[in-house]
Order: structure tokens, then sequence, then C-alpha cells
């Protein structure tokens, strides 16, 4: 039996009975109170999730951009210090190594936080492909992570951080300390939300997690509500909606790719096989992972990726990538278990009230 590692946090989730279950090699927390209690107030409180479980790297010294640059499809020409920006790692072929955000620290230095599950492979690859000149550093065992999001976030965090934060934008970042200790407050999330990712020692991880908690307005949540909540969006989920075996293209984010320097993976992307598209399912049943998607024929013409009940909706959505030329179509039957789903072509993002680049100033 595989060995899970634990977060600074996993403690804490075992002892507030959170159902718990294995999540890229960790020992996770997939509800507390229940997916539709978390993902509801989410989307009108504030909710936590501890996401320390995702992977960090530090990349500095001369050459960082140059070098960087060549290895991931953001452009960091045109990506300022106090900024972070999401994008791809790709591999030879053009296929989905991981997605990734990368946050400019300063000229030639960078964080980059990449999915659990791809740290190792991640880390091994970017070291090969920097070459001698820049110091790369996987910080990811030192390093915890908090999510605090939904629409009184803002509130929130000038509570338990103190100071004013409205100034701070979308996909914009501080460094600051907190209680004497460095932490990078982030305006970025998962969930569709106003939100800030924290990254902190991974010591001093449970003292901000109880702070944020101490708050009557958050409660915690777990990975199913995070799920529920990235899908209203159609945020894609790396090893369902992303894998080697499709591109950023056809995932539905060639407008990311702006760069115009070469980069790893870069000449493969104008391979278009198939396209991720956006469904909605009337009704409470759901498909799921690689249930087929069928023309009213009955011809197959592709997989769904996710599915599940939309709460905020009141009705079932999914992804799934269907081949090229079949995502025109406005009508599809997925294949779920013992029953048939007609579905209809939706457009992105499905839930439309999030709060996420909501105005503060």
């Amino acid at each position: 039996m595989e060995q899970l590692r634990t977060t600074p946090l996993t403690g804490r989730h075992h002892a507030a009975k959170a159902k718990m279950a294995p999540f890229a090699g960790f020992d996770m927390p997939v509800q507390y109170e229940g997916i539709m209690a978390e993902h509801a107030q989410t989307r009108a409180k504030a909710c936590v999730f501890d996401i320390c479980h995702m992977g960090e790297f530090r990349l500095e010294g001369p050459g960082s951009k140059d070098a960087l640059n060549r290895v991931v499809t953001q452009d960091l020409d045109t990506l300022a210090p106090g900024k972070c920006r999401y994008g791809f790692l790709l591999n030879d072929e053009g296929g989905i190594q991981d997605d990734l955000i990368v946050y400019c620290l300063g000229p030639d230095r960078y964080m980059l936080v990449v999915n659990g599950a791809c740290e190792e492979n991640d880390f091994a690859w970017i070291k090969a492909h920097l070459g001698d000149g820049p110091a790369c550093e996987n910080i990811s065992s030192a390093t915890g992570k908090i999510d605090l999001q939904g629409p009184e976030s803002l509130d929130v965090l000038e509570a338990v951080i103190g100071g004013s934060w409205r100034d701070l934008k979308y996909f914009s970042f501080v460094e600051t300390t907190w209680r004497g200790k460095p932490l990078i407050v982030s305006r970025t999330g998962y969930t569709g939300e106003l939100g800030y990712e924290f990254y902190l020692g991974w010591d001093q991880t449970p003292e901000l997690w109880e702070s944020l908690l101490a708050d009557a307005r958050v409660k915690p949540g777990g990975l199913g509500a995070r799920d529920t909540l990235r899908l209203e969006l159609g945020y894609p989920l790396y090893g369902q909606d992303l894998d080697t075996a499709h591109t950023p293209v056809e995932a539905g984010y060639g407008a990311f790719l702006t760069k115009a320097g070469d980069y790893v993976g870069k000449a493969g992307l104008a391979r278009v096989r198939e396209h991720l598209v956006p469904l909605r399912i009337d009704g409470r049943r759901s498909a799921r992972h690689n249930d087929a998607v069928c023309l009213a024929s009955g011809e197959q013409v592709g997989v769904v990726t996710s599915g599940s009940f939309a709460p905020s909706l009141g009705h079932c959505i999914a992804l799934a990538y269907v081949r090229d030329g079949a995502e025109k179509n406005e009508n599809f039957v997925i294949k779920a278990a013992r029953v048939d789903l007609p579905a209809v072509r939706a457009e992105l993002p499905f839930y439309t009230q999030g709060t996420a680049r909501k105005k503060l100033g």
C-alpha cells in the first residue's frame, strides 16, 4: 500500500472528522460539513482550503528569465515583478506535461507553482532544460499553501493579516511578513470567487489556518467543493481535462499562447485532433469521467473528462474532448451508466456570477 504524505494540517483535518482520501500522493480532506454546504459557503461568504500538496520551485540568478522563457508557454518578457501568469509546461510534442503559474518575484527571480502529482517530474524536466546557468530549487517540502476564497475573503484578509489590500489586483501578489515570518499573498484562486492564496513556511501554516478559521465568516472546505467550484467556471483539472495526449490549443487555451519566441513543444501546437467542449445536462444525473460522447446517430465522437452536478446552477455540467469537426455540433448524447443523457453545447464559464475579477478600489 502506498504511504501517503501528510500536510502540516492533516492532523487538524482528522481531528475535525473530515472525510479523507488519497490525492496526489497526500492524505487530503474531501469534505467537512459536505460538498454542497462548502460550495455554498465559498460562493456566499468565505472558505479556506488546504492546498499544501502543490509543488513550488524557485528560480533565480543571471539568465533566469531567458532560460525559463524557453521552457514554459508564459511570455516572461511581459511579466512584471509582483505579477503572476497561468500557462503550461509542454513535452516535446506539445502535449501538456502540467499547467502552472509563474510568479515574477523580481528581475531574474521566479516562483513556479505546479500540481502536486507532477512535482518530481516537473522539477527534473525543468532542471534538464534550464542548462547550467540559473539556480533552480524545489521548495515544496518547506512551503505551505492555504487558499482563502469567497466574496468576504478581502474583509477576512484585512482582519487576520492586517492592513489594506484593496489595491491588490487580480493575478497580482505581494511579498510581506506575518508575525515576523515571510508570507506571499496572491490574489488568485481556483473557484471563480474573490480570493487569495497564501504561501508561507511549512511550520507556520497551522497558525495561519487557525487564525483564518477563528473568523466567524470562514469555514473549512475540501477537495470535493473545490472540484464543483472549479468546474462551474470551466477551469481544467490536470490528469482529467489536461494531459500529455492533448495540447493547450485542443484544451481551448490557444489565446494564452501569444509568446513570439520559441519554447519546448511549440512546434506541436499546430496539430489539432480534438477539442475540449463544455456541455450542459438538464437534471441531477451527472456524466462521469470517460463516459462516451455521441452524436444523435449514435456515433461516438468523444469522451467526458469532468462531470458533476453544478450546485450554483441547479443542473449538471461536463467537459468533454470531441474529435475535430464534431465540436461544432449543438447536441450530443452521453452514454452514462445505465442511461443516455442528452447534452447541449454550452459556453464558458458555466457560472457567470463569480467575484474573482471584482474591482475593489
